[in-house]
């Protein structure tokens, strides 16, 4: 092990030979698997002692006014590699590098790194600067001048290890920070506990509200990710997706991004003890992710609604597509009309008075990009898990029952006129996924096509069904061909169904953080004659 005095003696030799070397940790979006950026992160790797760790030169270099050095140094690394991507036509990701409170305390560091910056010739857009919390600490002038130079240059600034000190929320409510990296050491290397994941929770829900993007650092279990993907944090960095690696094993990995990280799914093997909602490694937790029905947590204060988590199964029962992040930003009241608010807060209000399941019916109103507008009614159960002064906690479950209802309260007048307004509006609508190549159709396309809700290897299926003529196969699978290849968007006149309809089908193509194509929206409507 190095001595603090060899690496004071050692470390500004070893900084101009080039011995301090930046290794990248991939940041992942759970939800798809792709990476989205990464973390330039030092190391040591001295021809005397190997690898040398973070914990044993940092502290000293920091005692000793060498970290300004040092963090440049990592910097033009940052700098020189996305200049190195561009010329190799590698995915332009976002670095992130830390800034720390040595360096904001030195004079000019800020317009020198940007002179490097601009000697790369590399937007500012592909390197963020991360500034810990306890940097943040250091002196509220000194930090908010600072972030006001990173931003007046184009930069983004994340709050790095957000959680690990003591003032977090005075910092994030003085200095405006871009990005809020969220450190899951603070709740000791794991969400552990019903304390964790609530103040887990809760801090995402804080993020959102102040329009924050939030990365979760130090996840290293698939059980963290779906938890913190499950109350609306997508992003995650840690060793359950990759440790921090060198260069070469970066860019190897940016040349297969395309495919996506594979996370090894959980095994749901175990005996059912007793424990807590919101801790992550329990089996109510898996319980609640993988066999309970269609289930979500609510929070209602004010006799306001505010969705906390879901399961897959609730996204799947109304079968608009939605993606968890969405449901928990929609409001679930403002999907009903006032008659209908009024049953469904009624029953939450008796569930809390009885401290028993109650349930009610509503009809609500959802609309998705995919899926367009469509009317549900549906039962819900709910029970109160939770209670304190300014607020409740209910656990509720939820049943699409709008075929039955429809059938039980004879709603034939009220079903013959949306048929009749789908029919002649003749539009279908359907979601694309380009890096699987599954095919999410509307219920429309489901009700008069006989399309299963989900279609795998899109198109070739409506080729065998006959759906899709086969001698217009090859041109429909030029037009997805240039969906594929990230075509902003695309539209051609094409004869459909076995009677060979002509229809308008239309894409148009999202794109991920990075520019990669993701998904297309398609339509097709049907060709009148004027």
């Amino acid at each position: 092990m190095i001595s603090a005095s060899e690496v004071l003696a050692l470390a500004p030799a070893a900084i101009e030979n080039g011995e301090f070397v930046a290794y990248f940790q991939p940041q992942y979006n759970h939800s798809n698997g792709m990476i989205v950026g990464a973390e330039a992160l030092v190391r040591w790797i001295s021809p005397k002692y190997g690898m040398i760790s973070p914990a044993d030169f940092i502290p000293v270099l920091e005692e000793n006014n060498l970290i300004p050095k040092l963090d440049t140094c990592v910097f033009e690394q940052a700098c020189k590699f996305l200049a190195h991507s561009k010329e190799c036509n590698l995915p332009l990701l976002r670095i992130s590098v830390n800034i720390s409170r040595n360096d904001i305390c030195c004079e000019g560091f800020v317009e020198g790194l940007d002179a490097i910056r601009k000697k790369y010739g590399v937007d500012t857009k592909h390197i963020h600067v991360e500034i810990t919390e306890t940097a943040a600490a250091v002196g509220e002038k000194e930090i908010i001048d600072t972030v006001k130079k990173f931003h007046s240059l184009g930069y983004i600034v994340e709050m790095d290890d957000f959680g690990s000190g003591y003032s977090s929320l005075n910092v994030l409510k003085d200095i405006e920070f871009d990005v809020l990296k969220l450190d899951l050491k603070f709740i000791s290397g794991s969400i552990g506990n019903a304390r964790g994941g609530t103040i887990l929770s809760s801090i995402v829900r804080m993020a959102k509200w102040l329009k924050l993007p939030v990365i979760a650092e130090g996840v290293e279990t698939v059980e963290q990710a779906d938890f913190l993907k499950s109350v609306g944090c997508d992003y995650v960095q840690g060793y359950l997706y990759s440790k921090p690696i060198p260069q070469a094993d970066y860019e190897a990995l940016l040349n297969k991004s395309n495919v996506g990280a594979v996370v090894p799914q959980v095994d749901f093997y175990a005996t059912i003890k007793s424990g807590k909602f919101w801790n992550p490694d329990s089996l109510e937790t898996l319980i609640f992710s993988n066999f309970v029905g269609a289930a979500a947590i609510f929070d209602v204060h004010d006799n306001k609604v505010e969705v906390l988590r879901v399961n897959q199964k609730y996204l799947r029962e109304f079968g608009m597509n939605l993606t968890e992040k969405e449901t928990i930003a929609l409001d679930p009241l403002s999907t009903m009309n006032e008659e209908n608010q009024k049953i469904f807060l009624d029953m939450l209000n008796r569930a809390a008075e009885t401290r028993d399941e109650e349930e009610c019916e509503t009809w609500r109103c959802i609309h998705s990009g995919c899926c367009g507008t469509e009317n549900f009614c549906i039962r819900s159960s709910a029970r109160l898990i939770g209670e304190s002064a300014a607020s409740r906690l209910f656990y509720i479950m939820v049943r699409n029952i709008t075929k039955e209802k429809l059938v039980l309260e004879s709603m034939q007048t009220t079903e013959r006129r949306f048929k009749a307004a789908s029919e002649q509006a003749n539009i279908y609508f359907w979601e694309y996924d380009i890096l699987t190549k599954e095919m999410r159709p509307c219920f429309r396309c489901q009700r008069d096509l006989g399309a299963p809700p989900l279609v795998r290897n899109y198109p070739e299926p409506f080729f065998e069904n006959g759906i899709f003529p086969p001698d217009y196969a090859d041109m429909y699978r030029e037009m997805m061909r240039k969906v594929d290849s990230g075509i902003g968007s695309i539209e051609a006149v094409i004869p459909l169904t076995a009677n060979r309809i002509p229809f308008h089908v239309r894409y148009t193509t999202e794109f991920d953080e990075v520019g990669r194509p993701i998904k297309a929206y398609g339509s097709a409507t049907l060709v009148v004659d004027k």
